[in-house]
């Protein structure tokens, strides 16, 4: 009691073969497949059929683990480069608050020395005007 296929499976599959047949036949009309085939390794691998296809499936097969490494760096540069600029905008940050922060404390030492040096100024004028003074008021005390 085997069955039968139906009609219409049978008539699908030879429309599939014509359109398989009609696919082949296309590329090997074209004209790049042509130059191909007639260079030295066209020819080669025309002679070496087992090479061609395991060559044919290395390819298909190894294109989905480079995809994946392609993607990997892609993607990793763009961290490392937007990592950089992260980077380099925090050291900018830091070395400018640092600056700030040194010139802050210079522009309060620099007022601290002028006020030194303004006290030492006016002690040192005082002190000098004093001891190189005409002593005439010193000088009419009785001893």
């Amino acid at each position: 009691m085997a069955k039968e296929e139906p009609p219409s499976t049978s008539k699908d599959l030879q429309e599939l073969q014509k359109k398989l047949s009609l696919l082949i036949e296309s590329v090997q009309n074209n004209p790049k497949v042509v130059a191909f085939l007639k260079s030295p390794v066209g020819q080669y691998l025309d002679r070496h059929p087992f090479l061609t296809l395991t060559l044919l499936v290395f390819v298909a097969v190894s294109a989905v683990p480079v995809g994946f490494f392609l993607l990997l760096v892609v993607l990793t540069s763009l961290a490392a480069f937007v990592g950089v600029i992260l980077l380099e905008g925090l050291v900018i940050s830091v070395g400018g608050l640092s600056l700030l922060c040194v010139l802050c404390g210079l522009g309060f030492v620099s007022l601290a020395l002028s006020g030194i040096i303004i006290v030492s100024y006016v002690v040192v004028s005082s002190l000098i005007s004093y001891w190189f003074s005409p002593r005439t008021a010193l000088a009419s005390y009785p001893s």
